[in-house]
């Protein structure tokens, strides 16, 4: 069995429960409220932004010429490709630039980025791939799944559509095969880790529906009035 097999295999019982989440089935059926979508949209932004800076980091850890280039495309796809999605859905759900500039990320949201960069700043390009993989692959399977579903709100046909296309699937098997080849030329001790940092980016997949859902917010003030952490 390849490692990311295991990987996947250990990790479904937290995928089960993203794809039974009623963020996940409202998108699919058109029952979740737009609000609840317009609250991860601003959140999603932040966390990709912060998630390309991860990708940049890969980038820096590869040892050759050519892997780092192609974790700099996968950089530049996340900027072209989703965020520029992000930029679309901010228009049609008319999320202000006064909104963006005072923007506050949630627990979970700055918890997420939080683990993603421990992984990539105290570990090797493996440890990367793997806190980051969840995100690619388990949107994908979820494209896959929604596929053929139609929800009367448009928005959330395009959500449907950009995961579960063709260019998205390539970028996911890219990483999952790089995923395999690293886990082949590092030791035991690391595997066990780089499982570690898959299974726990899961579940933040996972709590970041949640967090979505429920527009999670913090209990108390973490930053000072009227001063947020901007969506950069």
């Amino acid at each position: 069995m390849k490692f990311s097999e295991q990987l996947r295999r250990a990790a479904d019982a937290s995928w089960q429960a993203s794809f039974n989440h009623p963020f996940v089935t409202g998108i699919a059926d058109g029952t979740l409220p737009l609000e609840s979508f317009r609250y991860y949209v601003k959140q999603d932004a932040y966390y990709l932004s912060h998630f390309a800076r991860i990708q940049a980091l890969g980038a820096a850890k590869a040892a050759d010429l050519h892997t780092s280039g192609r974790m700099a495309a996968h950089v530049q796809s996340t900027y072209q490709a989703e965020l520029s999605l992000h930029e679309k859905f901010s228009t049609l759900l008319g999320i202000t630039e006064e909104e963006k500039a005072g923007f506050q990320p949630s627990p979970t949201a700055y918890a997420y980025t939080s683990h993603m960069y421990r992984a990539a700043w105290s570990g090797h390009l493996g440890d990367v791939i793997a806190a980051i993989l969840p995100c690619y692959w388990l949107y994908y399977e979820i494209g896959v799944r929604l596929q053929g579903s139609t929800p009367k709100e448009p928005i959330y046909q395009e959500w449907i559509a950009a995961y579960g296309g063709e260019w998205f699937e390539k970028s996911v098997r890219e990483q999952i095969d790089r995923l395999d080849e690293l886990a082949e030329q590092v030791t035991a001790a690391d595997r066990e880790r780089m499982q570690q940092h898959f299974l726990i980016s899961s579940v933040y997949e996972l709590q970041f529906w949640e967090m979505a859902y429920r527009q999670e917010k913090w209990p108390f003030p973490v930053a000072p009035e009227q001063a947020g952490a901007g969506i950069a």
